[in-house]
Parts: structure tokens; sequence; C-alpha cells
């Protein structure tokens, strides 16, 4: 019969702490299944999200622990995670999605959409759950970024995604013709997002990325007063005007108790593919000097690079198209940093941010 006892096990996994909740994984709970066998250790940690960023770090140190304790001859580590959100009980608006996220901008032109779509695709490749919800009414583009040309299904009278990478997705696109402009105004605007939100089949869904028009009007409104949202992030670029329009985009969000996960700073810089020289287009660095100003998350900065337009053009987003590239893997960082954000306040705070009540305004 082993030495080594299961209470040993559990001292020795006390040491390994998550840096973002600032408790050990014993405390957690983050510990499940632990069976001690002739010296052999096995058990599984279950972390909050598949997307955590320093989940290599917390298996080899508790590897590391666990193997240290006198007795113990080999070190059986699996690591899992389940998505922790909102509660999903009794919820008309999005039931079965854990985590709705609001990807917005202050004005356009920033690449809010294609932060969206690529945000989207990185947390499916953490092995996440994931739908992409395209709520620019007026301009919807993530259809020709993910290169979908057909109609979504219906079952009774609920929608059915189309699936494309992984994601499940809807947009206003699926539903109009090629080159048909949508002239409407806002109470038709709040009716096909209500519809979105409650007749459309998502599933059971880890996170919703939802791509909001620029600005602040209706369809945002709408938005942050029906959906449950867990949170938003704001895209902006480095110079002055966008990081104008983008305090104001933050600043509707507090006021109507939406929490801003963090700021991405798009078009930080480019890098030539020839030389390799470093060009601050549009200066840099705004975007982590507004948040630290504002007392928000910074969650990265993503170059301009000419694969990610192309893979917007041609319908094979650049973390689908090279997911080892440069570029995709500053934007799985970034996924990791928003995961790791919305972990902290499924687990330190309230799991749903329902917003204050607004009147909502038709034109």
């Amino acid at each position: 019969m082993s030495s080594v006892t299961e209470s040993a096990v559990l001292n020795a996994l006390r040491q390994v702490k998550d840096p973002d909740l600032h408790r050990d994984i014993v405390e957690l709970g983050f510990v499940k299944g632990l069976s001690i066998q002739a010296g052999q250790v096995k058990f599984t940690i279950e972390l909050t999200t598949p997307a955590c960023p320093v989940k290599d770090r917390l298996r080899d140190e508790a590897q590391r622990a666990v193997g240290a304790i006198p007795g113990v001859t080999g070190v059986d580590v699996t690591m899992t995670a389940n998505t922790r959100g909102r509660s999903l009980e009794h919820q008309k608006m999005l039931p079965g999605v854990k985590n709705p996220i609001a990807v917005a901008s202050g004005k356009g032109g920033v690449g809010k959409s294609t932060t969206a779509v690529n945000l989207a695709l990185a947390l499916r490749h953490s092995g996440a759950t994931v739908g992409l919800l395209d709520a620019d009414i007026y301009g919807p583009s993530v259809p020709i970024m993910l290169g979908i040309n057909e109609r979504p299904g219906m079952v009774g009278q609920r929608l059915l995604p189309v699936e494309r990478y992984g994601l499940k997705v809807m947009s206003m696109g699926f539903l109009i013709t090629e080159n048909t402009p949508v002239v409407w105004r806002g109470p038709m605007v709040h009716n096909i997002l209500h519809q979105f939100l409650t007749q459309v089949d998502w599933g059971e869904l880890d996170y919703l990325v939802i791509d909001l028009p620029p600005g602040t009007g209706d369809a945002q409104l709408t938005l942050t007063q029906s959906a449950p949202l867990a949170g938003a992030v704001i895209v902006t670029t480095p110079q002055d005007v966008a990081l104008a329009d983008a305090v104001k985009g933050l600043a509707m969000f507090t006021k109507v108790n939406v929490p801003v996960l963090g700021i991405v700073e798009n078009m930080s810089y480019f890098l030539c593919p020839h030389c390799n020289e470093r060009s601050e287009i549009f200066g840099h660095g705004g975007g982590r000097r507004k948040a630290d100003e504002l007392q928000v998350p910074f969650l990265g900065e993503v170059p301009i690079v000419g694969a990610i337009r192309e893979g917007g053009d041609n319908g094979r987003p650049v973390v689908v198209a090279d997911p080892d590239s440069a570029v995709s893997k500053v934007y799985l960082e970034v996924a990791g940093a928003l995961a790791a954000r919305l972990s902290v306040m499924n687990v330190d705070g309230p799991a749903i941010y329902p917003g204050s009540p607004i009147t909502w305004v038709s034109n």
C-alpha cells in the first residue's frame, strides 16, 4: 500500500495558486478525481475556461509540487475546463449562453468586426463552444469575413445559426439579398435584434461574441437593455480621435452597468514583411494609456498585417488560415486575457449583469 496520502497531495497542491483568482487550486475546487496507487498519483485540474492563459503553468506547477512528495513515483495530470458564466435558469434572452460578450467601438473604421471574428475564432481554438452574432444591422460584414453564402434553417419558429469553422453564426446578412440596403427606422432594428436574442437556437455556448455596430445608437441600447451581457470589449486605434470616441462607448456601457472587460488597440503598428522594421502609422500606445487612465484592463495590441485583410476578404480569417502566425498568437493572447477576466468576474462577482433600465426612444 502506498505511503502517499490524499492529505499530503492536497497540501502540496495548495502551493499552486491561480494568478488571476489569487487563490490555490484546492480552495477553488479545481482538483477533481484524485487517486493514489503504488506511488502513482492521478488527478484532474478543472479550470473555469478552456482559454485559460496559464493552464500549462498550473499543470507544470502541480506536477512539480506533487512529484516532490516522498514516495511519489509518478504524477498524471489531466487538464479540463468547465466554463463558468451567468445562471442559465429561466433565461428568456439567450438561454443556454453562459457569457454573452459585446464587441463595440465608438466609431467606424477601427476594425471592430475583424476583431470580433478573430476573437470568436480564438476562443473556439481553445476548445470553447462559441457563437458569433453580427448585430450590425445596417452593415453586416461577418458573412463575407467567414465566407458564408447560405441562409439559416428553421425548426418551428426558431432560426438555426449557420455553422462555419466551429462557430455558430447569425447575421442580418443571411436574411437579405446581396447589395440590398437595410433602410429601417429604430423600431424595426429593435424588433430584429429582439428576434436574434429570443428566436435563434444557439444551443449551449460558453461564449457568444456580439459584433455591435459602431457608435451608441438604437442597436447598442437595445442590446445593452435586453441581453444579459457578461461584459463588453472596446476596440480602438491609437490616434486621439478614435480614443475619444472609444471613451464615449465605454461610458455608455458603464452607464447601463455592463462591465467593460477591456480595451483592444487595433492597427497598433505596422511590421514591414521585407525589412522587419516597425512603423507606428497611427501612433502607438494610446489604447494602453487610456485603459490605465480609465482603470479598465488592456487586452492587447493587434498590428496591421496584410494577412488580416486578406483573410477577411477571402472568407478565411487569419486565426483559421494560419493559426501559428504571429498575429494569430496575438488574437489567442487577447482571447486568453478576456477569458481570464470573465473567469475572475464569474468566480468573485455576480454572474449576471442585467443593466439598468433605459427608455428606448424610436425615430
